[in-house]
């Protein structure tokens, strides 16, 4: 029998819900990224994902293949495809939602630069998530 799953992490930009229990072979998150916040410039080492703006409005800067970075206004029920090492991030132009769905969470989260000062995010971090709580790590 499968059994719903949700866990529900503050982040100082919003707050994500992840859909998807440690063990899965994937992982489904819903970002609410509040209105004039972004995450971190960053790029995993390990992890690809593929962003969607379910709703509101977002922007957001990703490397091209040339290596430059480039800032474009997110499409709705697109889309955005991330891989490896590819810097990227985005932002809330409005309140929004942006709908993740990625390989499992392995490897770190290499932080270029981040408006709340957080360091690169680890294995070992990611275990000191709990619900209820403004996760920094």
């Amino acid at each position: 029998m499968t059994h719903p799953y949700c866990q529900k992490i503050l982040k100082p930009w919003g707050y994500e819900l992840i859909l998807t229990p440690p063990d899965a072979s994937l992982t489904g998150k819903i970002h609410h990224v509040n209105q004039g916040a972004r995450c971190s410039l960053q790029y995993h080492d390990k992890k690809q994902e593929v962003l969607t703006l379910v709703s509101g409005k977002a922007t957001m800067v990703l490397e091209d293949e040339s290596g430059a970075l480039r800032e474009i206004e997110m499409e709705p029920e697109r889309g955005y495809f991330i891989k490896p090492f590819q810097k990227h991030r985005f932002k809330g132009v409005t309140d929004c939602v942006i709908l993740e769905a990625s390989t499992p969470e392995e490897g770190i989260t290499v932080r270029l630069d981040d408006d709340y000062h957080r360091t690169n995010e680890t294995p070992s971090a990611r275990q000191t998530r709990q619900e209820g709580k403004v996760y920094l790590g």
